[in-house]
């Protein structure tokens, strides 16, 4: 039994214990409150489909912000569950380059070289955002090419003199050399070491392709040798981001080993050709890519140094399945009927793991992703026999099933396998510079 009182787990005892309200757990798994550290949906809508796939905490740390201060300004008192940001290389190369794009750059930001005044800018930002509480540092590196490797070895320098993290969407994808996923890797595992900074490599699978083990190899010998290096991955085959950006710029089908045919235009689930392809680059939206071998899926879900996490964006409905089911699909085909690893193992990777990652710089992670005294009381209560994902890649917008309680900070978000209106218990994730 398990006792919640003022928002944090008062008492776990096998004696029975009374309480003003009572949730009736037998035969289903009382776990952690799940915790998504790369999800870029950070509104109502997100919030809803991310506690109805279990998730208690979303963090935006890849892209991350511009002005830490007015992004948790913005949530506050209205936020379904606990929410972070870090502070976004990105957004504020886009600021400084006054780069019209929206989710990605579109202009400056993208093709143009910074000097060494807005080298100097971006530095006093990134600063800035970490001694606002920002969660370490974001960088896109594949949407900013212009961006020297000293431009970004400067940026690491920053963090590294509070070991605040890097988390990296590294600067290619794909198997073509020179260029490939390998040399991207050693660019930012290089800058760690200069710098001190800890670095996180996101979504491994949607640059590694085949070459995925060869990147959690290099991760891995890194680690062995004291490195602070940390990976993530999602639970699907398919890629997702705004076909107008650097990603799709020439050369992207020998990058990534496909061709039109394997993308999918988000609005309306059809697929491309040359023609739809260059029209809908010229509009701009987001397009999903089928890039990710299946095999290469499970095998990284299984290795046990990988976190994983969403990378979650959900618009009027729209977008890609791993923002709504992602958390779902782990318990549900990827640990009950695939078997890839046991209900424990995937727990601690959208728990523990997660909760472990951001403790350094967020001390109040080291009371989260666990079930002991003491320990804020953000629980997910699920039925380990019917938890899945129902989103799909046509209709993404559909609530996982199975999870029976969603608690965040104690308030029962869903009670009955049903989300509850008008509670707004989430609470900021804030970073706290060393």
């Amino acid at each position: 039994n398990i006792g919640i009182k003022d928002g944090s787990i008062d008492l776990i005892t096998a004696e029975e214990i009374t309480g003003k309200t009572i949730v009736d757990a037998h035969d289903l798994v009382v776990a952690p409150g799940f915790i998504d550290i790369h999800q870029h949906g950070q509104d109502h809508e997100n919030y809803s489909y991310k506690v109805m796939d279990g998730v208690t905490t979303a963090l935006e740390l890849e892209m991350g912000t511009a002005d830490v201060d007015n992004w948790y300004r913005e949530r506050e008192g209205k936020a379904l569950i606990n929410h972070g940001v870090s502070v976004g290389h990105v957004p504020l190369r886009m600021k400084i380059m006054n780069d019209p794009g929206g989710f990605a750059p579109v202009g400056d930001a993208v093709y143009k070289g910074a000097s060494d005044e807005e080298i100097a800018m971006l530095k006093e930002g990134i600063s800035k955002g970490l001694s606002r509480g920002g969660l370490g540092v974001g960088f896109g590196l594949m949407y900013t090419p212009a961006a020297t490797r000293w431009e970004i070895l400067e940026m690491f320098r920053v963090a590294g003199l509070s070991l605040a993290p890097c988390y990296v969407h590294i600067r290619y994808g794909g198997l073509k050399e020179p260029n490939s996923c390998i040399a991207a890797l050693e660019e930012v595992i290089s800058a760690s070491a200069i710098s001190g900074a800890p670095l996180h490599v996101v979504h491994v699978t949607s640059i590694g392709f085949s070459h995925t083990p060869r990147m959690l190899q290099m991760i891995k010998e890194a680690r062995s040798r004291n490195m602070d290096i940390s990976v993530e991955c999602y639970p699907y085959p398919a890629t997702q981001t705004t076909i107008e950006s650097a990603v799709y710029d020439e050369g992207w089908q020998e990058s990534f080993g496909i061709t039109y045919e394997d993308l999918q235009w988000v609005e309306t689930g059809e697929r491309l050709n040359a023609e739809s392809f260059a029209r809908y680059r010229k509009s701009g939206g987001m397009v999903i890519a089928h890039s990710i071998p299946e095999d290469v899926v499970k095998s990284t879900l299984a290795d046990s140094i990988v976190i994983i996490a969403s990378d979650g964006l959900l618009s009027r409905g729209k977008g890609h399945p791993r923002g709504t089911g992602s958390f779902a699909r782990v318990l549900g085909k990827y640990a009950r009927e695939d078997e890839v690893f046991s209900l424990p193992e995937a727990l601690r990777k959208i728990t523990l793991m997660p909760a472990k990652r951001l403790e350094a710089i967020a001390p109040m992670m080291k009371n989260k992703g666990r079930i002991r005294e003491g320990a804020d009381a953000d629980i997910t209560i699920f039925d380990p026999e019917r938890i899945i994902d129902q989103a799909t890649y046509l209709e993404p917008a559909i609530y996982s099933t199975g999870i029976q309680y969603v608690l965040v900070n104690g308030v029962i978000l869903v009670k009955d396998g049903e989300l509850q209106e008008n509670l707004f218990p989430g609470k900021a994730v804030r970073g706290t510079v060393r």
